[in-house]
């Protein structure tokens, strides 16, 4: 039923984008089936909030997160004569998409030992046997010790801990700042990061 559908849509004229969005989520699929690209987007703008929110749920990465997200709809787009109404609503496939996305992504991040990484502001506090290293400085002497820190860095990785750390910036809108590519921005970050702490330290890389 739904590859006829799709089969005859070929041989129409896609709907204008405005139309599309009056469709239905499994009319979306059809037109996707018969290559109107426009139903992606249709389908990014009422789903991509959900699909985020399970992905940075698990994966607990906002950067990472919004990779997922684009990916999911990059796979539903390849993937779209391969749904099927009968077997479930589009909502649930694309659902279990992210779903699944989410769960491969966080099991290759920790088998990196992604998650065993601290953020620069635990680097800041000095936590644990290095906060006791440190307790008899003023917070004034230690921002001045972690800019002392960020000056041994390179400048890309030097540039890319400060947009994360004082401006809050994920890795993606780094990379997209910067110029610079995802996985040279996460390079650049940790270890920059792992300099930083070094010297913080005291101890050699």
């Amino acid at each position: 039923m739904a590859r006829e559908l799709s089969s005859n849509l070929r041989a129409q004229q896609a709907p204008k984008l405005g139309q599309m969005k009056e469709l239905s989520d499994d009319e979306l699929m059809a037109h996707l089936q018969a290559g109107h690209g426009d139903a992606l987007a249709v389908l990014f703008d009422r789903y991509h909030r959900l699909v985020l929110s399970i992905a940075l749920r698990i994966v607990r990465d906002a950067g990472e997160a919004e990779d997922v997200m684009q990916n999911v709809f990059l796979e539903i787009f390849r993937s779209a004569a391969q749904f099927d109404p009968a077997r479930g609503t589009t909502k649930t496939w694309l659902l279990q998409y992210a779903y699944h996305r989410a769960i491969n992504r966080k099991q290759h991040l920790s088998a990196r030992y992604f998650y065993q990484r601290k953020e620069i502001e635990e680097v800041q506090a000095i936590p644990g046997e290095a906060g006791s290293q440190f307790a008899r400085f003023s917070h004034h002497e230690l921002k001045h010790l972690l800019q002392q820190g960020l000056s041994t860095l390179n400048r890309k990785q030097r540039k890319v801990l400060e947009l994360a750390s004082f401006e809050g910036l994920s890795m993606s809108e780094i990379a997209d700042k910067t110029g610079e590519s995802l996985s040279n921005v996460r390079h650049y970050y940790y270890r920059g990061l792992s300099k930083l702490r070094s010297f913080i330290s005291g101890e050699k890389e």
